[in-house]
């Protein structure tokens, strides 16, 4: 298999590459805009758990335009892993589930709360949909307790699920602090994968509310609301598939020459990882230095 072989697997790979951004999932977050207009009037973006960085680029192409310069709109990304320089973001390498970065957030936006806070994270999966579907709630659930620190009332929150057995009590957590909570599922996602996105609209937090980082989201206070939703009020909320039907199936094998005139020609991804965890092993890997497990004699 060649260089090329991946290009006609996935087309939103090999588009994401010829048009300079880090992942294909840029594509996710600019379709999901095109239904719900997220970028409107916004001034202070958050994007959590952000590396490489394809969705901080989406923001800062959409309010600073192509150069980072347009606008003095501000952006934040936070995440554990390094990530490479881009115009306009201001990179924080942090932890969302501790409240110093929330603390950092709010210093570079000046005081001001935030309009918007995206979150494209996931774990690295099992293969256990049970325990990948879990671990997606939770790192959903710490993605909204910081949220609730930085986001203005009646900003707007978007996240990554998995669309799973109780996936309706997770969006009964979300309409605790948003009224209005819709599934979405861009067509840049494969139809076999339960990866959907949340948009939380009209951020209003209940009565009284105060964020906890030491506890996230587990305030007994807030018990009857958040933790103990059962039986009717598991809700449902309106799913919305976004996406030109015109667009190209991500579900499909193409061409390299899409007949469009213009002559394949391979390009690099756009931004290499930076020290990524896996990097000694395809080095052990590269020199055959791998252990290999005995075979039975």
């Amino acid at each position: 298999m060649g260089r090329s072989s991946k290009d006609k697997r996935d087309i939103y790979y090999r588009l994401a590459k010829e048009e300079g951004w880090r992942a294909r999932s840029a594509f996710k977050l600019l379709q999901l805009d095109e239904e719900f207009n997220l970028f409107q009037g916004v001034s202070h973006a958050v994007d959590l758990c952000a590396a490489p960085g394809s969705w901080s680029q989406v923001l800062s192409r959409k309010l600073r335009g192509e150069d980072g310069k347009k606008s003095d709109a501000k952006i934040v990304a936070v995440d554990l892993q390094a990530m490479a320089p881009l115009p306009g973001v201001i990179q924080l390498q942090g932890d969302i589930t501790k409240v110093s970065t929330a603390q950092e957030i709010i210093k570079h936006f000046e005081g001001q709360p935030s309009d918007l806070v995206v979150c494209d994270g996931a774990p690295d999966v099992t293969g256990l949909h049970d325990i990948d579907e879990y671990i997606q709630a939770q790192l959903l659930l710490a993605a909204l307790n910081i949220t609730s620190h930085v986001l203005k009332r009646g900003g707007t929150f978007v996240a990554k699920i998995f669309r799973g057995k109780d996936v309706t009590l997770l969006f009964s957590q979300l309409k605790v602090f948003f009224p209005l909570v819709t599934c979405a599922k861009p067509n840049t996602t494969l139809p076999v994968v339960p990866e959907a996105f949340v948009v939380c609209q009209n951020y209003d937090p209940p009565e009284g509310y105060i964020p906890n980082m030491c506890n996230p989201l587990l305030d007994h206070e807030y018990d009857v609301d958040f933790n103990q939703l059962e039986g009717p009020n598991r809700v449902i909320v309106p799913f919305l598939a976004c996406g030109d039907l015109s667009a190209y199936d991500s579900d499909r094998t193409y061409p390299l020459q899409l007949g469009d005139g213009k002559q394949y020609v391979y390009t690099p991804p756009t931004q290499p990882p930076i020290n990524p965890p896996y990097r000694e092993a395809c080095s052990l890997r590269k020199n055959n230095l791998l252990a290999r497990e005995e075979q039975p004699t």
